[in-house]
């Protein structure tokens, strides 16, 4: 696999619905110093998103199968003839050198799974680096500053045992090293999680770059804020931590996760 692909990198926004941010984003790909390719996924067409995709000249594909989030961006995935493909959310903004970047460190790992790496917040129109909760992400993937942690089951497992501190959007697949579907349906919230929590008992790497190198929105429509006002994420907190940890202290951890994602809210 991988011979026969077409590009060397894709980045494929799943659109949804009509995102007022959805422009911002794809000018944000336009602007990669490496550049890439870029398509666009959805199971929600209409005439906005057409003209964007008209307008920046990007081939749309429409998701006529099953719908939900890790449907969507399974199809996303699978639409992307690369063997890099990262999946971007129609609300974020990617900085100019986050392929460059993801692509050096990528190069230095043996068999890359993920590459992945710290991100700022938009919080309306502005943008913040530094919060309580990005600091707790930092700090849990800490670790994998060190190269040769990358490739070490123990290392991301424990690092996942304690929370997703992935974020999602950052996230650059090596389809070359990767099973499909990547994502499984079942979460709403937790869906990127139960993907890390798999992808970690493979061989290979979890390539981290220690730069911010995209912008997540955080405003009341996204996915994220919906979720957070009510008690799925909890379920899904804890169906997660019981992968790592016994009853007690799993409950014990959903209490302090959830306070910590509260931030997730404006």
């Amino acid at each position: 696999m991988g011979e026969d692909m077409k590009e060397e990198h894709i980045f494929a926004i799943c659109a949804y619905k009509e995102s007022a941010y959805l422009e911002a984003c794809i000018q944000s790909l336009k602007r990669q110093t490496r550049k890439s390719k870029i398509i666009l996924a959805t199971s929600t067409p209409n005439t906005y998103i057409e003209n964007l995709c008209s307008k920046y000249q990007i081939p749309m594909y429409v998701n006529k199968g099953e719908k939900g989030i890790t449907q969507d961006w399974n199809f996303a995935y699978q639409c992307a003839d690369s063997r890099y493909v990262t999946i971007a959310h129609q609300d974020d903004v990617y900085l100019p050198d986050y392929w460059e970047k993801v692509y050096n460190h990528i190069k230095r790992a043996k068999k890359p799974l993920i590459a992945f790496g710290d991100y700022g917040e938009l919080r309306n129109k502005t943008v913040v680096t530094d919060n309580k909760l990005l600091k707790v992400k930092r700090t849990m993937l800490l670790p994998l500053r060190i190269r040769k942690f990358w490739s070490s089951k123990f290392i991301r497992r424990r690092i996942l045992s304690f929370g997703c501190a992935i974020c999602c959007p950052s996230v650059t697949f090596d389809k070359k090293n990767l099973p499909q579907p990547v994502f499984r349906p079942g979460f709403r919230s937790a869906e990127d999680w139960e993907a890390w929590e798999r992808l970690s008992r493979r061989k290979g790497s979890f390539v981290y770059v220690h730069d911010v190198i995209m912008y997540h929105r955080i405003h009341e429509e996204s996915e994220t804020s919906i979720i957070l006002k009510d008690n799925a994420r909890k379920k899904e907190d804890y169906t997660m931590f019981r992968k790592f940890w016994p009853a007690p202290i799993a409950k014990m951890l959903v209490k302090l996760y959830s306070s910590s994602e509260k931030s997730n809210e404006l």
